[in-house]
């Protein structure tokens, strides 16, 4: 059987999991057998419950502990709606690395904040909002993928995340998928993925 390599637009409150190990029969939560009906795939990597966007999921087993390493060092772009406005110094900070967050520091990073929101459906449920604290939305690529390091990220410089959506993986994104939808990659975002593990491979 040949290798199958999907785009998912994870939803909010959707777990990156088939199952849920904590379900009880007062509370199910979804997960990615609610969305995905394609057998013997699994994620690369995770986004929070929380979290929003652009998943990879595959049968190549080798390819996604290729992408999912963090020495490997694949791009990560989100976009995050913030409260309040970064200040230049802010942006500084997460432009630099360095921070420590928990039992690391992270590494620089590629921040801008966007000129205009992206075009995003609704959040259902909205995001909380207070008339008298503005946001902003911020574009922000990291090359790994600490547990909810966005988040500690942009609250360790003083602005809470409010959003989270991951826009893109490498050169893959999130156009066309509205949330909840997948397709298989095409033939031309796959070939990039697997010419970097065949490198891997002869390295």
């Amino acid at each position: 059987m040949p290798h199958r390599y999907l785009l998912f637009n994870k939803p909010f409150n959707v777990l990156s999991q088939f199952t849920d190990t904590q379900a009880t029969v007062s509370a199910q939560r979804s997960t990615l057998k609610d969305f995905i009906p394609v057998p013997d795939v699994y994620p690369v990597g995770r986004l929070d419950h929380d979290s929003e966007g652009l998943m990879i999921l595959t049968s190549h087993g080798e390819l996604q502990h290729h992408l999912s390493h963090p020495k490997f060092g694949h791009p990560r772009t989100y976009w995050i709606q913030v409260e309040n406005i970064p200040t230049p110094k802010a942006l500084e900070q997460l432009r630099q690395g360095g921070l420590k967050i928990q039992n690391y520091l992270t590494r620089p990073t590629e921040v801008r904040i966007l000129s205009t929101p992206p075009n995003l459906p609704p959040r259902t449920p909205p995001i909380r909002s207070r008339q008298n604290i503005p946001t902003a939305w911020i574009e922000m690529t990291l090359t790994e993928g600490h547990n909810r390091q966005v988040r500690r990220m942009t609250a360790a410089v003083g602005f809470p995340t409010l959003r989270l959506m991951r826009a893109a993986i490498a050169h893959l994104q999130l156009d066309g998928l509205t949330p909840g939808q997948w397709r298989d990659l095409t033939e031309s975002e796959l070939k990039p993925l697997l010419t970097s593990l065949s490198s891997k491979r002869s390295n």
